[in-house]
């Protein structure tokens, strides 16, 4: 049997859920630096509102347009494999309803929706030839916003892997970085005339642990750490090479992100020493594996010592390869692990009472403060302008008597976090953005169609859109610019 966790490095004792974002001891700190915005009274007319969704999620699967299977699709025909048994097949049929579901966020009043490419739909092969049907879509989904006045955020990878390149070996082929950087020039090239604003990479820390070593995730592999840590060092590969990709190939300026970063520790007091603990927790195991050698261009120095009898090679140029200059830090903030300092001083985490309030996605506990404290630590760290990639809440939503569907959970979950994000901002933390998970009630992976994220509720057998009580909520968010939370 294999372990569920990596070894640790020494400092952080108490193991709890998703552990695999937080194991080891902080490494060193960045060195970046960038200007802070002067402090306003909201959160400042250049704050960026959206909403955000992913490919597999909500568009139907790849091979409806001539595409390629992703893993997700061989996965989900797996017994077992999703709480539902259901699959991405037709999920929200955004390939069809594009049009309707972008009328939807110009109602919304979103000024960015950020969304994910299929790569195999793009290239169903993984490489080779394209599929021009595929890109065409994408083409057409681009200039639809645009005419609706809503800026494209695209994201390159949300771990819809293609099926051909995984039976070529995968992210363990050293060619996997390569393989990433033609897909993302051919996408660049294409879409880089209206697209000013890109992600290489969502949550690698998830598809990595949840698909590559624990298996509950596609492609349902059970690897060994060695492998893992192997898998880690190509995906940053290919982060660094989709980034001089992108530049390379853009036809007007650009920003660019990696949306790595998720889960950041609270302190349980106010206490320096909690404090500093709840930081170090944050800077810990594979969640900074994942980003100092991104914006340091370092592996961080407690696990490098712990992990070092399964590190991959690295070759001479590797981390000068990984660390591009980047615009912001996108991160996907939902809740928080709250921490303390132990009579020895070491990270020690706090378990919340019974009862605490929860969201229906039953590991994720209703945290605000993580919106004030995770900015903080990335910023303190990394001196990058933070956007809040992904934040909201599964709840159980249905269409009432009424014809309407009311979700006062949501609304109460959505106005507790952004004032955070508003008090991180009033602190003097560049923050700029804030993405709403999500526009639409989508395939949830490995939980199916159980969970309802949007804040427009489908009816998964008719397709019918009626936006939620939140959705009015958010619009006035918006329109006030944060003035009304």
């Amino acid at each position: 049997m294999i372990s569920s966790t990596p070894p640790q490095a020494s400092e952080q004792r108490v193991i709890g859920r998703r552990e695999f974002l937080a194991l080891g001891a902080a490494g060193a700190a960045g060195t970046l630096t960038h200007p802070v915005l002067a402090q306003t009274g909201d959160l400042g007319d250049r704050f960026v509102w959206g909403a955000a969704t992913s490919a597999y999620q909500i568009e139907g699967a790849p091979t409806r347009m001539g595409g390629g299977a992703s893993v997700w699709d061989t996965f989900c025909r797996r017994k077992g494999a999703i709480r539902d048994e259901s699959n991405g097949d037709f999920a929200v049929d955004h390939i069809n309803r594009f049009r309707e579901d972008i009328a939807l966020m110009r109602d919304l009043g979103i000024r960015a929706y950020r969304f994910s490419i299929s790569w195999p739909r793009v290239f169903p092969d993984g490489v080779g030839k394209v599929n021009a049907a595929g890109l065409d879509f994408y083409d057409r989904l681009v200039d639809a916003l645009g005419a609706a006045g809503i800026e494209p955020w695209i994201t390159l990878f949300h771990w819809d892997y293609p099926e051909a390149l995984y039976k070529r070996g995968g992210w363990l082929k050293d060619d996997s970085p390569d393989w990433f950087a033609q897909y993302t020039t051919v996408v660049a090239k294409r879409l880089s005339d209206r697209v000013t604003h890109w992600m290489t990479f969502n949550e690698p820390e998830i598809f990595i642990i949840l698909g590559h070593q624990l298996g509950i995730h596609a492609p349902g592999d059970k690897l060994g750490w060695n492998e893992i840590l192997r898998i880690s060092h190509h995906v940053l590969l290919a982060h660094g090479l989709s980034t001089m990709a992108i530049r390379a190939a853009s036809k007007r300026p650009c920003e660019i992100g990696y949306a790595a970063a998720l889960e950041p520790a609270t302190p349980a007091s106010d206490k320096p020493t909690d404090l500093e603990a709840a930081r170090r927790a944050t800077f810990s195991g594979m969640a900074v594996w994942l980003l100092d050698p991104v914006y340091v261009g370092t592996y961080p120095d407690a696990e490098l010592k712990a992990w070092q009898k399964d590190m991959p090679k690295i070759g001479a140029n590797d981390m000068r390869t990984i660390r591009q200059p980047l615009d912001f830090f996108a991160t996907n903030i939902y809740q928080s692990k709250s921490m303390r300092a132990s009579a020895d001083g070491t990270p020690e985490r706090v378990w919340r009472p019974h009862g605490t309030a929860r969201t229906l996605m039953d590991v994720f506990d209703v945290v605000p403060e993580a919106l004030y404290w995770g900015p903080k630590f990335y910023w303190e760290r990394y001196k990058l302008p933070v956007i809040i990639t992904e934040n909201g809440m599964s709840d159980c939503d249905w269409v009432a008597l009424d014809g309407q569907v009311h979700d006062p959970q949501r609304i109460d979950f959505m106005h507790r976090y952004l004032r955070e994000l508003s008090r991180a901002r009033t602190a003097g933390i560049d923050v700029r953005g804030y993405f709403a998970w999500s526009l639409l009630d989508n395939f949830e992976w490995a939980e199916g169609y159980r969970q309802r994220f949007g804040l427009v509720h489908v009816d998964f057998a008719t397709q019918k859109r009626t936006p939620k009580d939140s959705f009015a909520w958010y619009r006035d968010v918006i329109r006030s610019n944060g003035a009304i939370l």
